[in-house]
């Protein structure tokens, strides 16, 4: 069985990544609610740690993993490494003998304890006191509630991680509220709280972005262009020296790197630095996301049956984070960029006939499988290799952050 696996970010208070909770969604041809949460969790192992190697998906950060009371009593935990995983206890866990005396096994060898959803019981003090991490979802309680239990757990030596944080306000609110994790989509949202106006510096990059980006651009026009920016040029040497590509001998010059990539990898490659400049001041792991977007929509792109412009595809990916990355309306951005219309008319208006790759990803991410599939199926696209493509832009988006 194909597993689809996603993987949501978790940040610390200065929007640093911290972790990565797995989340087996379902494989593509099964419904999660098929599917019980012993065989969701043995399933997410197995591809993660045995199949496909975790250092792959989670760029060597702690995963957070679900586990079911079954799985604790048979301390399958314990087979996978104390510095990789959290294990989480789900919420709907009863904190039974067995149970307690797993997790106090687990917490001596060294593993950190999460509880997921947590809602204060009684009950659930021996779970407490064995944990390292309290996780508590935004959307399931009020404001009121989560001061109470903040309150109540305040005896413990514990962290607080927010889930389901989908705006900069509520992310500001928990941060006040001493949580020191938080986990949502608030990241990839613009800040309204910031000015508009873009920086004199980020334009000068916006139509970077643009003249690399044209078409009608040559090797001698890039050359100039690539040149006169030393910390591209470092950037592009160190890229195209690395273990990635296995050359036997070193390149030297910008122009040698462009002939070697071909114009269409160096426009790529340039457009990746630049968007990473651009967002210095965000969290990297919204640079990772916009990146994996761009090559999970070229890969879908690339799979269908119908004539499709994958590199087109592969910015309008990359791009559908922009408004996010420079806290302006995405609409005022495109008109800097020279895009194809399909392109603008997906990211401005959210419709047109390239908007369904966004939708598809967009699913994934958050788990809606009938949306994704619907879309695929929309776009004429094949289901099966939906999770690979994933897995594939997640590592390539990992590479190009490590060496940009």
């Amino acid at each position: 069985m194909d597993v689809y696996i996603a993987r949501q970010p978790i940040f610390t208070l200065n929007k640093r990544l911290h972790a990565y909770e797995l989340l087996f969604r379902e494989s593509m041809g099964v419904k999660l609610g098929d599917v019980d949460g012993n065989r969701a969790t043995t399933s997410l192992l197995s591809s993660t740690f045995l199949t496909e190697g975790i250092e792959k998906i989670s760029a060597g950060k702690p995963c957070f993993i679900n586990f079911t009371e079954q799985l604790l009593g048979k301390d399958i935990a314990a087979f996978f490494p104390k510095t990789k995983i959290v294990v989480e206890v789900l919420e709907d866990v009863e904190p039974t003998a067995k149970v307690i005396a797993s997790c106090t096994k687990l917490s001596e060898q060294g593993y950190q304890i999460a509880l997921d959803d947590f809602v204060y019981k009684k009950k659930l003090d021996p779970l407490i006191e064995l944990a390292d991490i309290i996780k508590i979802d935004f959307r399931l309680s009020t404001i009121d509630e989560i001061e109470r239990m903040l309150y109540k757990l305040s005896r413990y030596q514990l962290k607080f991680l927010a889930e389901k944080v989908e705006t900069y306000d509520e992310f500001d609110r928990a941060a006040k509220l001493g949580f020191s994790y938080f986990q949502g989509y608030f990241f990839s949202k613009p800040e309204t709280l910031r000015i508009k106006e873009v920086a004199s510096v980020k334009l000068n990059l916006i139509n970077l972005l643009a003249e690399v980006n044209r078409k009608k651009t040559t090797i001698d026009r890039l050359d100039t262009i690539i040149s006169t920016d030393l910390g591209i040029t470092y950037k592009l040497l160190r890229y195209i020296n690395s273990a990635y590509f296995y050359l036997l001998h070193e390149v030297a010059s910008v122009r040698q790197a462009i002939i070697y990539l071909g114009a269409k990898e160096i426009r790529r490659f340039v457009t990746l630095v630049i968007i990473s400049e651009l967002a210095s001041d965000k969290p990297e792991e919204l640079i990772r996301l916009s990146v994996v977007r761009g090559r999970f929509c070229e890969l879908l792109a690339q799979a269908g049956t119908a004539p499709a412009d994958a590199a087109e595809i592969f910015l309008l990916g990359l791009f559908s984070l922009l408004d996010a990355l420079l806290d302006t309306p995405m609409q005022e951005i495109v008109k800097k960029l020279p895009l194809a219309e399909p392109v603008k008319e997906a990211l401005v208006n959210k419709s047109g006939d390239l908007f369904p790759y966004l939708q598809v990803i967009t699913a994934y991410e958050q788990g809606e499988r009938e949306k994704c599939m619907n879309m695929l199926h929309v776009l004429q696209l094949p289901t099966d290799d939906v999770c690979q493509f994933y897995l594939s832009a997640v590592q390539f988006a990992d590479f190009v952050c490590r060496t940009r």
